[in-house]
């Protein structure tokens, strides 16, 4: 067994029942009596691989399982390293077939699937979970609507869109969920298609991204599992988003910019500590120096003990030699510490070495701290 598919089944999660709320405004009914599922399954990531690892394990449910990722790509300086995507090693040791797409996003709108998909049959299913690509009209097509599935993890309609888990910790919901969808065209919007199945499960309060994922990676799973078995049975029945009481609620989880990075000092220390959970495995919060230069603030926490001695100005920072990082002044008179940081074009250091080399920086007009900004103009 690889290390990667121990990672994918390690982590709690927490089981739930598959519920839905209000009358369904649409009812699919499924044929009983189908042969087991030939599944097309699209992803990349290490949500994508608790999915499949789930999905792998419900044998019942399935006779053929090939599975679509991207290329191997060249990153870093120079393409000095070689990512290759988590699901495709996951894949690979578990003895199923990998077909890959091509890197442009142009030339993916023409791409067809393999073998037995390109003849549409009712066993017949195509699966995403956080594939981040968009399925094309065509693509499509080769698929009955009704087996046209996608794991999306969150509670439709919050959050459409590609960065759901981000934003669920960033407005710091206590409550989330996963949904399995039908996939439709793009004209017709991006994840608002009928629903299949849906669980709740609460958020924990020191919920990062990682955890979360791997938590609605599971549920997801199992649920998608469910939702499998139900349309076997015939039992499975769709219903649209607006059944589970949430239309009030629509809103979009766009992707995770820079500028999301960018640190707020107007806002607590907790709240910046949770937008580290949520998006530093993307981008690692950053502010701005008097300098206009750069400086990434790694492994921040809340400080709780007192900070009397530090000046009562939004973003001011000193150096506090008990703790070995830096402290930063943020509103509601909370304090964020902060460890390790990086300044722009330097290697990253702990705060003292830092802290000395900046009071070197200033020379005679050192003031004995420093005032953050949130962009290069403050």
């Amino acid at each position: 067994m690889s290390n990667l598919l121990v990672k994918c089944i390690k982590g709690r999660h927490t089981r739930g029942g598959l519920k839905a709320i209000g009358k369904p405004c649409r009812y699919i009914q499924q044929a009983a009596g189908l042969e087991p599922f030939r599944i097309l399954f699209l992803g990349r990531d290490e949500f994508s691989c608790i999915v499949l690892e789930e999905l792998h394990n419900a044998k019942d449910v399935w006779q053929e399982l090939a599975i679509v990722t991207t290329r191997d790509e060249k990153v870093g300086r120079r393409g000095s390293q070689l990512s290759v995507s988590p699901l495709k090693t996951l894949a690979q040791s578990i003895d199923l077939p990998v077909h890959t797409i091509p890197r442009r996003k142009t030339d993916f709108r023409y791409w067809r699937p393999p073998p037995p998909f390109l003849d549409p049959h009712p066993s017949h299913v195509i699966l995403t979970a956080s594939f981040g690509r968009i399925l094309s009209k065509r693509l499509l097509q080769y698929f009955d609507p009704p087996r046209r599935l996608n794991v999306h993890p969150s509670l439709l309609p919050l959050y459409r869109g590609p960065a759901p888990i981000q934003h669920t910790l960033l407005d710091n919901r206590r409550e989330t969920g996963v949904c399995i969808i039908q996939m439709e065209q793009l004209s017709k919007g991006i994840d608002t298609g009928g629903i299949w199945g849906w669980r709740r499960f609460p958020v924990p309060e020191d919920a990062t991204f990682a955890t979360l994922r791997d938590a609605a990676g599971r549920e997801g799973g199992q649920l998608l599992v469910t939702v499998l078995r139900d349309m076997l049975a015939g039992k499975a029945t769709q219903v649209p988003q607006t059944s589970l009481g949430l239309a009030e609620s629509v809103s979009h989880a766009p992707m995770i910019t820079l500028e999301d990075a960018i640190v707020d000092f107007s806002v607590s220390a907790a709240d910046i500590v949770r937008r580290h959970r949520a998006i530093s495995h993307q981008k690692t919060l950053t502010t701005f120096l008097p300098t206009s230069k750069t400086l990434q603030l790694h492994t921040p926490f809340v400080y709780t003990s007192d900070a009397s001695s530090l000046p009562r100005v939004l973003g001011a920072a000193i150096y506090d030699g008990e703790t070995g990082s830096l402290l930063i002044r943020c509103a509601g008179d909370t304090v964020l510490s902060v460890p390790k940081v990086k300044q722009q074009d330097r290697a990253m250091l702990d705060a003292k070495n830092w802290w000395n080399g900046w009071k070197s920086h200033c020379g005679k007009d050192w003031q004995g701290f420093v005032v953050f900004s949130r962009s290069q103009s403050e």
